[in-house]
């Protein structure tokens, strides 16, 4: 058994449910931010389910950032769009 992070602050757990419940959970969660068209959210998530996240992220057009973490955890942001930063070309004077 182990926490959900759903917001920061926020925690879910279900005692009476396996491991794969509970990335389930997670996973469902992740995909519906995503399909609310959010731009960009950040998730304490579960290593083991990293892998299974990506390509989803990737079918909804976001990238992820792996931050911080430990031997079980990662904190992941989730980016919409581009990559890359928008440039915009400035003109000196002088």
């Amino acid at each position: 058994m182990r926490h959900i992070h759903l917001d920061e602050g926020l925690r879910l757990r279900f005692p009476s449910r396996s491991e794969d419940f509970d990335q389930g959970v997670e996973v469902g969660m992740i995909a519906a931010l995503m399909d609310m068209g959010m731009s960009d959210f950040t998730r304490r998530l579960s290593k083991a389910n990293i892998e299974q996240i990506r390509p989803l992220a990737t079918k909804f057009g976001y990238h992820l950032l792996e931050g911080e973490g430990d031997e079980d955890w990662v904190e992941v942001a989730f980016r919409n769009g581009p990559a890359r930063p928008k440039l915009k070309l400035v003109h000196s004077v002088g």
